[in-house]
Order: C-alpha cells, then sequence, then structure tokens
C-alpha cells in the first residue's frame, strides 16, 4: 500500500486556452514555494511530475528542499485535446468537463487508465503533480464515479489517495476552487 498526494499545479502563467504549454505566473509560483513547505516533514518521498512545464516548475522547490529529482511521467499528463487550435481546445474541453468517461471516446478512455494504471503501479508513498482532469480521474476511480469532473482542485491543493490491492481509495480530496465554473 501506498499513499499517493497528489498536487495539481500552480497559477499557470496562461490559460489552457492561450497557451499551450504555460509555466507559472508569480502567483503559481509562491504557491509551489507554499507547497513544498508543507509538503517537506513528509519526505524525501519520491517525486513524480507530468512533463508539463507548469507541473514541473510547481514540484522545483520540493525537490530542491529533498536533494532530488522528480521522474517525469508522460502518462500523467493534461488530458490530450483533438486539436492544438486553442478556440478548439476551449469548447472542446468545457463538453468534456460536463461528460461521462464511458461516453468519450476510446483515445480518451485509454488515457483515463493510463493515468489509473500509473498510479496504482507506484508502491511507495510519492507526491504526484498533475493536472485538474488527471487527478479528477485518480478521484473518480478512487469513489467509483464515471463523471469526468467530480471535484474543482485548487491549485497546488493536494488530494490524498491510497494505493491498496491495486485499486485507489481516497483519503483526503484537496481544497476546492469555487471559482471554476462548467
Amino acid at each position: 500500500m501506498a499513499r499517493l498526494y497528489l498536487v495539481r499545479h500552480g497559477k499557470a502563467a496562461y490559460g489552457w486556452g492561450e497557451e499551450k504549454d504555460p509555466g507559472l505566473s508569480e502567483l503559481g509560483r509562491i504557491q509551489a514555494a507554499s507547497t513544498a513547505q508543507v509538503l517537506e516533514p513528509l519526505g524525501p518521498l519520491p517525486l513524480v511530475t507530468s512533463p508539463l512545464a507548469r507541473t514541473r516548475e510547481t514540484a522545483a522547490p520540493l525537490a530542491k528542499i529533498w536533494d532530488g529529482t522528480p521522474l517525469i511521467e508522460p502518462r500523467i499528463a493534461e488530458i490530450p485535446s483533438p486539436s492544438d487550435v486553442i478556440t478548439d481546445r476551449i469548447e472542446w474541453l468545457r463538453a468534456v468537463m460536463t461528460d461521462r468517461w464511458p461516453n468519450l471516446d476510446k483515445g480518451l478512455q485509454a488515457w483515463r487508465q493510463g493515468v489509473v494504471g500509473t498510479l496504482n503501479s507506484l508502491s511507495e508513498d510519492t507526491v504526484v503533480v498533475s493536472h485538474f482532469i488527471a487527478i479528477n480521474v485518480a478521484v473518480g476511480e478512487a469513489i467509483g464515479d464515471d463523471r469526468v469532473v467530480v471535484f474543482k482542485p485548487d491549485n497546488t491543493s493536494v488530494t490524498i489517495l491510497e494505493t491498496k490491492h491495486k485499486e485507489l481509495a481516497l483519503i483526503k480530496l484537496g481544497v476546492e476552487d469555487e471559482t471554476i465554473v462548467l
């Protein structure tokens, strides 16, 4: 059994509909440093992050404190969009966020299974820095809810799960962002 600390990345410099791979804003860097201080007493633990800039930058202060190097894991990256055209991505994501996984295409269902499988493969307590939808995938799997969005994790909120017999169990939801409108 492993305890997983799922951290949503800090506030990005640009929104999902403005830039494909933004880094953190100044607020995001402050959030990342603050979260590192909160998590510091837990470790050092393995640190896994999505390959996207905002997750790597969120993990950096904790990696520095623990004198470690995060493992980059592409299977916990942001949900893959069918288009690189920014306006198309925004409309697509809005529709997806109000749907259920069984209604979505096989590619997205495979991505979802990749997130779940990756988290279930972690055999020791680990900090995982990822994204809004990927964290929702984990929580939905843990509570048996097939909605794409089951809660709204705020930037740098920490959601705690455990792996039990290759299944995810919810221990504690992270702080929610009340400003997100679906």
